[in-house]
């Protein structure tokens, strides 16, 4: 669903069908990377990293401590420069662009990083608007009726626009995060660690509710995270890394037959049987998204 009235969608700059949908939309690819290299001076943090993100899954991405799992993700979003290797999204080479290129390519994915990088001294509902005054030109009661909108389709009351993020919750300030990252109906979602630090009830409730707009809102989600519960119910696919490369990418079960040792210790250690067990043991729920409180 599109939030902007047509006479906003006027005003958006004519998007030209290599910007619309390139090769990413023919192949099924969204997020192509080939040979990535990121090096921190002598340390190099990504050797030759393939990646590919298809369109409409929730691709999980995991991996150990100083892995480079938000390195990966900083700089598939242009965040971070990395030394040698292309990265293509929706079949655009991210390193091409014209500026007005690669501002129309950001309206078409969102952020939430990680424990929901709201700026403190902004209200909750100006954090909203963040992309919205970024990225068009909207009257400021358009502005403020779209982030209150955004905010109830995460499951946040209308009374949190004027509240200061340190006055939420934990999982409050993760939601109001991804209302953010919804604001320019993005077709992406980037999610950094989106449930870490999260109580268990609320990193499920969180879970929930990511599963609930992927599938209302046909999003595709890279999910960096190193929650088993979240990979274990959420993901579609995931992606291991380790050694500065993907070593595995794929379904659970495929994941669970990799014979690497950082697979066999994470994957098949006793938090994981536990994790198995839950997933295993749970049925399919409703789709509404909780509520926080």
């Amino acid at each position: 669903m599109n939030p902007l009235p047509p006479t906003e969608q006027a005003t958006r700059p004519h998007e030209p069908a290599s910007v619309r949908d390139t090769e990413g939309g023919k192949s099924g690819i969204v997020v192509r990377v080939r040979g990535l290299v990121n090096r921190f001076g002598a340390q190099v943090v990504h050797r030759n990293l393939d990646l590919d993100i298809r369109r409409g899954e929730i691709l999980g991405l995991v991996g150990g401590s100083g892995s480079g799992k938000s390195v990966l993700l900083r700089s598939i979003i242009g965040l971070q420069k990395f030394e040698s290797g292309t990265v293509e999204v929706f079949g655009q080479n991210i390193n091409r662009l014209s500026p007005e290129e690669a501002e129309r390519l950001r309206r078409r994915w969102g952020v939430l990083f990680q424990d929901g990088a709201l700026f403190s001294a902004l209200r909750v509902g100006e954090n909203v608007e963040v992309p919205l005054r970024e990225f068009y030109r909207l009257p400021a009661r358009m502005r403020c009726e779209l982030a209150c909108m955004k905010l109830a389709m995460v499951g946040l009351d209308s009374d949190v626009m004027c509240k200061y993020p340190a006055e939420l919750s934990g999982g409050m300030r993760r939601r109001a995060g991804l209302a953010r990252a919804l604001a320019s109906d993005p077709e992406l979602l980037f999610l950094d660690e989106p449930t870490s630090g999260l109580d268990p009830i609320s990193a499920a409730r969180f879970d929930s509710l990511i599963q609930h707009l992927a599938r209302a809102l046909g999003l595709t989600v890279m999910l960096v995270t190193h929650d088993l519960d979240t990979l274990f119910t959420v993901c579609d696919r995931i992606a291991v890394l380790a050694d500065g490369r993907v070593i595995v990418a794929g379904s659970l079960n495929e994941v669970l037959a990799c014979d690497h040792p950082w697979v066999r210790e994470y994957f098949h250690g006793p938090r994981a049987h536990l994790a198995l067990a839950s997933h295993a043991r749970t049925a399919t729920g409703d789709d509404a998204p909780d509520r926080e409180g």
